[in-house]
């Protein structure tokens, strides 16, 4: 096809995408907010309060008051960054998760879900997956369509295997992805209320663990989160990896703001090779990032087949995550292909 129909056709797509794409179902606030507020012992305010604010109040109470306050709000201590891990786990028990390390469980709307796997409270080094289109709570488990190697809970097991017990993962299901290929996903209005809470998931990961080393990897539209969130994160996020990325928002990897390295790969056949980087009035997500000239660090993906294959056991991009999660051998001076 001629180059000169790719602005045409992207016009039209985008116009359709505009015009009957969904719109994002905002639910209300979690259970429990407004009686926490209204409580008479002054409790951090989960809109306002910095994990490490909230961090600093639960040091202050005895382990009793702690996990009855847990108890009496199991909602919101369950979903607060930088209350204590035991106390977020228990207050997220559910049948449908039993004897998992549950981080953060919504059910409103789509869902939220976070699963660790591993000693997050003794992990120096941890590892965060950034699921994209169409993950939702229901399928967390089995993936979309049935498919498993799409589940975001899969495939963290499958890095979780590859990393020992070195690394702490987390399948970080802690945002709205769009519902398929239509508007939300031609925009970036999701990927900016995810990265918002990816910073706030991530502060509270370093609250009381300045020394941790924490590896962000993004999905598709995941990726988008994190680039979105790059300029914010802390120092203790020391890479960041684009799978099959459709664009990070910008056109150059100097554009993201932040220090993380940032890896992209893609495999020969992923589907969002073939889009367009372009991003015009606020659709479209700029250069792709394994595109030499935005100046990521090359992923090994060669081996890979697919959108939804990165995961899988054997191939050189999970042994490649893997490294980067576990270790920081590789310098950016390095060939990085070649050197996993």
């Amino acid at each position: 096809m001629s180059r000169l129909w790719i602005v045409p056709l992207l016009a039209l797509s985008v116009a359709a995408a505009w015009l009957f794409g969904p719109t994002e179902a905002v639910p209300g606030q979690l259970p429990g907010v407004a009686a926490w507020r209204a409580d008479a012992r002054h409790l951090p305010d989960p809109a306002t309060a910095t994990p490490a604010q909230v961090a600093a109040f639960f040091a202050t109470l005895p382990a009793g008051p702690a996990a009855a306050l847990a108890g009496e709000y199991p909602s919101v201590v369950g979903n607060l960054d930088g209350a204590p891990l035991a106390l977020r786990y228990a207050a997220n028990r559910d049948p449908a998760f039993a004897g998992r390390q549950i981080l953060a469980l919504d059910r409103r709307g789509d869902g939220r879900i976070v699963e660790v796997l591993g000693d997050l409270a003794t992990a120096d080094r941890v590892a965060v997956l950034i699921p994209g289109v169409d993950n939702t709570l229901a399928d967390f488990d089995t993936g979309l369509g049935g498919i498993e190697r799409r589940a975001p809970a899969w495939q963290a097991r499958q890095l979780f295997q590859q990393t020992g017990e070195k690394v702490a993962v987390v399948a970080w299901l802690g945002y709205d992805p769009p519902e398929g290929v239509r508007r939300a996903a031609l925009r970036e209005d999701r990927a900016a209320s995810g990265a918002l809470a990816l910073e706030r998931f991530v502060a509270g990961l370093v609250a009381d663990r300045p020394d941790r080393q924490i590896t962000v990897v993004g999905h598709s539209y995941g990726s988008i989160v994190a680039g979105r969130a790059a300029a914010h994160l802390p120092a203790q996020v020391t890479d960041i990896v684009a799978l099959g990325s459709p664009g990070l928002g910008v056109t150059a990897r100097a554009e993201l703001g932040g220090s993380a390295r940032i890896w992209a790969g893609s495999a020969p056949d992923d589907w969002t090779r073939r889009l367009p980087s372009v991003r015009v009035f606020g659709l479209g997500h700029g250069r792709l990032p394994v595109d030499p000239a935005f100046g990521a660090l090359p992923l090994p993906a060669a081996d890979v087949s697919g959108h939804d294959g990165y995961f899988l056991s054997g191939t050189s991009t999970l042994r490649a995550i893997a490294r980067i999660a576990a270790d920081r051998t590789t310098s950016p001076e390095q060939p990085a292909a070649s050197s996993f």
